[in-house]
């Protein structure tokens, strides 16, 4: 890690130097290049209008340009004009001198009352001069405005090209190792010199003024306390931080996450007030120049962003207390990753002042580009190293024998992905496409930044509401004993807030994702953001443009995530936590799905820019495929809707349709799936449950009947048997008591006499292993009274040599035959 650090540090400090030297060669050119033109037999007034309608013409173009070849080609114009309006200026300059000395040697008109006469010809001459001394000063005059327009339309070209330069990702810039992308620093441009004189000489101001006998001390004391707040305040606030989550907290995870978490705020809120305190030393008195506040300010929002970064290293990886570490990451792979969160926020920190300098100073496009490029590959190598660095040392604790930490596929692909992302970067960078580079490192970055804060602060959510509601803690005791409530609720309230938390923390990863950038976006703009998108505001102006289906994608992947997060959430979470039956919660799960899914697709739609009165002919076409070809579907989906709002069948219920006998195990959009006896599956479509009869054995709580019809001899004791039989009954514990078991004499016949035994149960699933039990009881209990059960009549057939032929049964007799 060492070499690494050299290598970016020396890299840096060679463009450091190199950048100075270039500037000074070119300020000697510059300085020698103005000399005066003498007298000109120039038409003024003819090329002032010339100049004009050149200035009027290059500014109607610049509103309808979109590419930076065009930008260039206009600015080079502009300079061109504001370089004839220098030659115009030394041209005027000194005639109007020649004049003005002229009419000191004439002196001033006498006055009227004076005794000295002028000549007539002194006069004329006079009032000549006079006049033409009006004009130059009324030419000279439209020079400095036509001087001034042209100078500030250049900085708006400008401005407006480097803006152009984030969104024109298809820009070929110039190579990392061509002598365009270097020129800016060997041979810089007069101009970008003389404006970074200038913001040097505004800065120097405002320090000078800081250090002013009024401001001294106060400075002083200032900047003392920044200093102490970088170095011992958030070393300190972090340990009182942590003794108050092991002291104060109760046992659990929720220690784990708030110490990360602590971690992140304490680094942020430290170096944060420390950059405040630094640009209110400076920017405090009347001396700091507008430009220079408003760096200062840029430069305060900078370094939070960088802090965040190094806070979200040390809370992640919490070498300190490898115990309490969120993610899982072994000890020697978190070890070797320490220096690079510091390594990439400062890389983020120095390129972004320097590219703050170059947007306040307004100088040109390809002074931005070399600082975007150069940010870029330092940037670009820390991360590949982050990977490369990471494998290295898993392969080392295999060779060693020793286990690293199990990874997860998610894992896996965030890992290529950065490889990938990295060595795009650096090939885009050889070929030419800064922009695109810069582009891509830079929205991984905000991607990690995004997505590090959602995960941190989701496990403290979920930990938060865990402990507050748990009952084996004294705020769940105490929010239990307030409200009376039982466990069950507390669960369920832990379930409900933890989900609404994380579902608040998606949507604003999603608005960051889609609105945000790095650097710029705070968290205010985030909440107002969402706030907006809450109210409608701006989608009644979209359209469908290339850049929307990105956005509908990223919101098409985490919309499904959490509607079958939320899916999983209420069926696993929190409907068995509830006194709902199984086939209500089953219910309510497919209708919560359905209709999510639905409000996902028109969201989607939404987000793609698609109007809603635009969809009139995808109506009329769907009313034509259903008029054709989807009216079952419909049909069949018009009755899973019924099936789920009136219940007729729920999950759960045996039911008996068509033949077909079984359980209702799933409702489906179009059918239904009935599991029979045999495990087996039975696809009934919805529509067939509406316009049949069908039989739902277990809708209302009904009881099973459980009957038996039992033949017995003509000389069997009724009154014995029908009290065996009661008594089995009324013993078993299956059989309910209300209604009672009953006794029917049910036929009697000169075969014998058949009593049925009727008792109920509570579910006809249950008749038949009660029967079976009652079968056994009943037959034990009759041989021991020894009563016997009619048996089949046989006939037997006699012959000479006394053998016997048994007769079987007659088909269709009710009894047995001898």
């Amino acid at each position: 890690m060492p070499t690494l650090f050299s290598v970016l540090m020396r890299v840096f400090l060679c463009a450091v130097l190199v950048l100075p030297m270039g500037y000074g060669v070119a300020a000697e050119t510059a300085s020698q290049s103005a000399q005066a033109n003498g007298e000109s037999d120039v038409n003024v007034d003819a090329e002032l209008v010339q100049l004009q309608k050149q200035l009027d013409s290059i500014k109607q173009q610049v509103s309808g340009v979109n590419n930076d070849s065009k930008f260039g080609d206009l600015n080079d114009q502009t300079q061109q004009l504001i370089s004839k309006a220098d030659e115009l200026s030394a041209i005027v300059t000194p005639l109007r001198s020649q004049m003005q000395s002229q009419l000191n040697v004439l002196g001033p008109e006498p006055d009227s009352g004076s005794a000295l006469n002028e000549t007539n010809e002194v006069t004329h001459k006079r009032n000549s001069l006079n006049q033409k001394k009006a004009n130059l000063d009324s030419q000279l005059e439209q020079i400095q405005a036509l001087h001034a327009s042209a100078a500030n339309l250049s900085t708006q070209i400008v401005n407006l090209r480097r803006n152009a330069l984030k969104t024109q990702l298809a820009l070929d810039s110039g190579s990392l190792f061509g002598a365009r992308f270097w020129s800016p620093i060997v041979n810089p441009q007069p101009e970008d010199v003389s404006r970074l004189s200038s913001f040097s000489e505004q800065v120097a101001s405002a320090f000078n003024g800081a250090w002013s006998a009024d401001w001294r001390w106060g400075s002083a004391i200032f900047l003392l306390v920044a200093l102490a707040l970088v170095t011992l305040g958030g070393k300190y606030l972090e340990k009182y931080l942590a003794w108050l989550g092991i002291h104060k907290l109760p046992e659990g995870r929720l220690r784990r996450s708030f110490l990360a978490t602590a971690t992140v705020m304490s680094t942020v809120l430290t170096i944060g007030i420390a950059a405040n305190l630094v640009d209110y030393t400076f920017t405090r008195h009347d001396i700091a120049s507008d430009r220079v506040a408003s760096f200062m300010d840029t430069l305060v929002r900078l370094t939070v962003f960088c802090s965040m970064i190094a806070g979200l290293g040390r809370a992640f990886l919490s070498n300190q207390r490898p115990s309490w570490r969120l993610p899982a990451i072994s000890n020697p792979v978190a070890k070797a990753m320490t220096p690079f969160p510091v390594i990439a926020a400062l890389i983020i920190l120095i390129f972004g002042i320097i590219e703050q300098v170059t947007i306040t100073m307004g100088t040109t496009v390809a002074v931005t580009i070399v600082v975007n490029g150069l940010a870029t590959l330092f940037l670009a190598l820390t991360t590949g190293m982050v990977a490369l660095r990471s494998n290295q040392i898993r392969r080392q604790m295999v060779a060693t024998g020793e286990q690293p930490e199990a990874r997860s596929t998610l894992s896996g692909i965030i890992h290529l992905a950065v490889l990938l992302t990295t060595f795009a970067v650096l090939v885009s960078l050889v070929i030419g496409y800064i922009s695109l580079a810069r582009f891509l490192i830079y929205e991984l970055v905000w991607i990690a930044i995004v997505f590090s804060c959602l995960y941190l602060f989701s496990t403290l959510v979920s930990d938060t509401c865990e402990s507050l509601f748990s009952p084996n803690n004294l705020s769940g005791q105490r929010i239990k004993s307030s409200l009376n409530l039982d466990d069950r609720h507390l669960s369920q309230a832990t379930a409900l807030l933890s989900a609404a938390g994380k579902v608040f923390l998606i949507l604003m990863a999603a608005v960051a994702l889609l609105n945000g950038t790095f650097g710029t976006t705070t968290p205010l703009e985030l909440m107002q953001k969402a706030l907006d998108i809450w109210g409608g505001k701006g989608l009644e102006n979209l359209r469908i443009v290339p850049a929307r289906l990105v956005d509908a994608l990223i919101f098409l992947a985490i919309a499904l995530y959490a509607m079958r997060s939320s899916r999983r959430w209420l069926e696993n979470d929190f409907l068995p936590k509830t006194t709902l039956d199984r086939g209500i919660r089953a219910s309510m799960v497919t209708m919560f799905s359905n209709v999510g899914y639905i409000i996902i697709i028109l969201l989607t739609l939404a987000t793609l820019g698609i109007q809603w009165n635009k969809l009139a002919w995808i109506v009329s076409a769907l009313s034509v495929g259903i008029g054709f070809g989807l009216q079952e579907i419909v049909k069949n989906f018009i009755s899973g809707v019924i099936l789920l709002t009136e219940r007729p069948v729920k999950v759960g219920d045996l039911v008996n349709i068509s033949g077909v006998e079984g359980d209702i195990r799933r409702i489906n959009v179009r059918a239904t799936e009935i599991q029979l006896s045999d495990l087996s599956t039975v696809i009934v479509p919805n529509s067939q449950f509406i316009s049949q009869n069908v039989r739902n054995i277990t809708m209302g709580n009904a009881l099973g009947v459980a009957t038996l019809a039992l033949s017995f001899p003509l000389d069997t004791d009724p009154d014995e048997a029908r009290t065996i039989l009661l008594d089995s009954y009324t013993e078993h514990e299956g059989i309910l008591t209300s209604p009672a078991p009953s006794v029917t004499f049910s036929q009697l016949s000169a075969n014998g006499m058949v009593l049925s035994v009727t008792g109920y149960v509570n579910s006809p699933r249950l008749v038949a292993s009660v029967k079976s039990d009652l079968l056994f009881e009943i037959i034990k209990r009759l041989r021991a009274a020894s009563i016997p059960l009619a048996v089949p009549q046989r006939m037997v057939l006699e012959n000479a040599q006394n053998t016997s032929t048994v007769v079987p049964p007659l088909l269709g007799d009710d009894v047995p035959r001898t």
